[in-house]
C-alpha cells in the first residue's frame, strides 16, 4: 500500500530524532517516497545529509533559502505529499501547530495541510513532566478535535534518565500507523464483511518433546488479516503456532494441531462471507502420541494417518461464500494449483513455486501466481506480503462483487 506513495516527514529537535532516520530506511523499504523537513533546532540531533543519503531527495530546512528555487516552497512541499508525519513532534512545535503559528518552514507548510483531506500523523516525544503538562494537552485535543493523528508516547527511561511516559513510539509502529491511515484514506472497501482467515503451521505430537510440522513462519496469513482488517473487515484469525505479534483488532484463535485447526476453522465458517486458507496444515499426524518421551535406541518406524482435509470440507459445503486457497508447489506450479482448486472448489488460488529465490516460507516476500475458476492465471512480481495481501484482496473484492 505504500508504492508509490510520498510522505512527507518532518523532524523537529528532540533526542528521539535519531529514530526518524529508521523510520524513513522501513518507508522507503516498503515502497514509498519520503521528503524531509526538518527545523532548525533538529539539525542538532541529526544532520540533512543523513536523511538525504536515506532518502534520495533534497532535504528542507529554511523557509527563505534562494537555492530552492522557489519563494514558495512551503506551498510546494505541501502539495505533493499523500500523508504528512512528523516524527519528533515536540512540546514546541504541538503549541505552535495547535496556535495555527507558523515561524519556521516546517510550521508554516503546515498551515498549507488540511488534516481532514490527507492524513497527518504526529509522534510527540518529551519528558513526563511536559507530557503532562496541562497545556500540551490541551494543545494535543485540540489538534486531535481538528483531524490530526497523535501517537501517543510509550512509556519507559528518557533520555533525561527520569522514568515515565514521553519516549516517541518506535519507528515500526508509526510503519503501521502510516499504513493504516493511508488504507483508510483510499476506503474502507471491506466494511460490513466477515473475513476468516488461517495461518501459520501446524504441530502433529509424537511424544511430549517431538513433533512433525513444516517450515510456515504465518507471515502471510497475518499479514492477510492485517490487510482486511484495515480494509474494514471483521477478520476472524485461525493461526497455528508462530511467534508473530497478532495483527491489531482481529479475532484471534490460536491452535497447535490440525483437528484443532479443523474444529475451529468449522465453528467458526459460519460467520464468514469470504474465507482464506493460507495455513499450511499438516496432510498427516503419527497414528500413535506417545505419553512419555521416545528414547534413542533401534531405528524407529512411524505410522502416520490422513488429517481431516479442512479446505474440501470447506469447498463442499460453501454455498456461496467465496473460497480462497493457496498452493505451495516444488513442480508443475499450474497444473497441480489448477487441479487443486477444481478438486476443492475454490474460487480462486494462490500458487507460489518454492522453488524461486524470494517466495514461499520463512521469508518477507513471495512470488506467486493467482489462477481464477474462468481459467485466467495472473502472475504478480516479488513483493511483501503484506503489499501481496492487498492484491489479493483486491482480486478477491473484484471476483466477490460479481
Amino acid at each position: 500500500m505504500l508504492k508509490n506513495k510520498i510522505v512527507l516527514l518532518g523532524i523537529t529537535g528532540g533526542i528521539a530524532a535519531y529514530k526518524s532516520a529508521e523510520l524513513a530506511r522501513l518507508l522507503i523499504k516498503a515502497g514509498a517516497s519520503v521528503q524531509v523537513v526538518m527545523t532548525d533546532h533538529a539539525l542538532s540531533f541529526i544532520t540533512p545529509l543523513t536523511m538525504k543519503s536515506l532518502t534520495g531527495r533534497p532535504v528542507y530546512t529554511s523557509l527563505f533559502n534562494p537555492a530552492y528555487g522557489s519563494a514558495t516552497i512551503h506551498i510546494d512541499l505541501a502539495r505533493e505529499p499523500h500523508m504528512f508525519v512528523v516524527a519528533p513532534a515536540t512540546a514546541n512545535f504541538l503549541g505552535k501547530l495547535a496556535a495555527g503559528l507558523g515561524d519556521d518552514l516546517l510550521s508554516t507548510l503546515f498551515l498549507a495541510v488540511e488534516p481532514q483531506e490527507r492524513p497527518v500523523l504526529l509522534a510527540p516525544a518529551m519528558n513526563t513532566a511536559m507530557f503532562e503538562n496541562p497545556v500540551v494537552r490541551e494543545n494535543m485535543e485540540r489538534l486531535r478535535l481538528r483531524g490530526f493523528e497523535l501517537a501517543d508516547p510509550d512509556a519507559g527511561t528518557l533520555a533525561c534518565g527520569d522514568v515515565g511516559k514521553g519516549r516517541m513510539v518506535e519507528p515500526s509502529q508509526l510503519l503501521q500507523l502510516i499504513r493504516e491511515k493511508l488504507v483508510s484514506a483510499a476506503g474502507v472497501d471491506y466494511r460490513g464483511l466477515t473475513v476468516l482467515v488461517t495461518a501459520g503451521p501446524t504441530r502433529e505430537p509424537l511424544d511430549p518433546v517431538r513433533f512433525i510440522s513444516n517450515r510456515s513462519s504465518g507471515r502471510m496469513g497475518y499479514a492477510l488479516a492485517r490487510a482486511a482488517r484495515e480494509r474494514g473487515a471483521h477478520v476472524i484469525l485461525v493461526a497455528g503456532p508462530t511467534a508473530l505479534e497478532p495483527p491489531p483488532g482481529v479475532e484471534l484463535y490460536p491452535v497447535v494441531s490440525a483437528r484443532d485447526m479443523h474444529q475451529k476453522v468449522m465453528e467458526k465458517f459460519p460467520q464468514a462471507q469470504i474465507v482464506i486458507k493460507s495455513a499450511a496444515v499438516a496432510d498427516y499426524r503419527p497414528a500413535e502420541n506417545s505419553q512419555q518421551k521416545i528414547k534413542k535406541g533401534r531405528a524407529l518406524t512411524l505410522k502416520l494417518v490422513r488429517n481431516p482435509d479442512i479446505l474440501q470440507e470447506i469447498g463442499s459445503s460453501k454455498e456461496k461464500r467465496f473460497l480462497v486457497g493457496f498452493a505451495a508447489e516444488t513442480e508443475n506450479l499450474r497444473t497441480n494449483a489448477r487441479e487443486k482448486m477444481v478438486r476443492k472448489n475454490l474460487d480462486m488460488i494462490v500458487a507460489n513455486d518454492l522453488g524461486q529465490e524470494g517466495a514461499g516460507f520463512a521469508v518477507e516476500t513471495n512470488i506467486v501466481q493467482l489462477l481464477f475458476k474462468d481459467g485466467r492465471v495472473e502472475a504478480l512480481p516479488r513483493m511483501s506480503k503484506y503489499d501481496l495481501a492487498h492484491c489479493i484482496l483486491d482480486r478477491v473484492k473484484e471476483q466477490y462483487g460479481r
